[in-house]
């Protein structure tokens, strides 16, 4: 079993940056892919970035791409997710998931809010 917690989150305004945190722990050698999602209240999960565990593959949906970093800290357990240049329209509840080689995800955090004033 895997357990993960997003930290990091908060009230900032449009222009400034966050690193969001995702602290994985108990099976963590079973982790091959971090993904972070987020969700608006209202609007559907949207995917956000990810990050094999080697670290040989990311990726970024284009909304975010060029603002957004996602890395991760293997001797840490935990991956990251560095956001600048915020935009009030990143505001949600951001949540990160581990992921089988397949990439079907198989452990949730509880999120972490971030909301962004304009």
């Amino acid at each position: 079993q895997v357990q993960l917690v997003e930290s990091g989150g908060g009230l900032v305004q449009a222009g400034d940056s966050l690193r969001l945190s995702c602290a994985a722990s108990g099976s963590t050698y079973s982790i091959y892919i971090i993904r972070w999602f987020r969700q608006a209240p209202g609007k559907e999960r949207e995917f956000v970035a990810s990050i094999s565990w080697s670290g040989t593959g990311t990726g970024y949906a284009d909304s975010v791409k060029g603002r957004f970093t996602i890395s991760r800290d293997i001797a840490k357990n935990t991956a990251y997710l560095q956001m600048n240049s915020l935009k009030a329209e990143d505001t949600a509840l951001y949540t990160c998931a581990a992921a089988t080689p397949s990439g079907v995800s198989f452990a949730w955090g509880q999120g972490t809010q971030v909301t962004v004033s304009s």
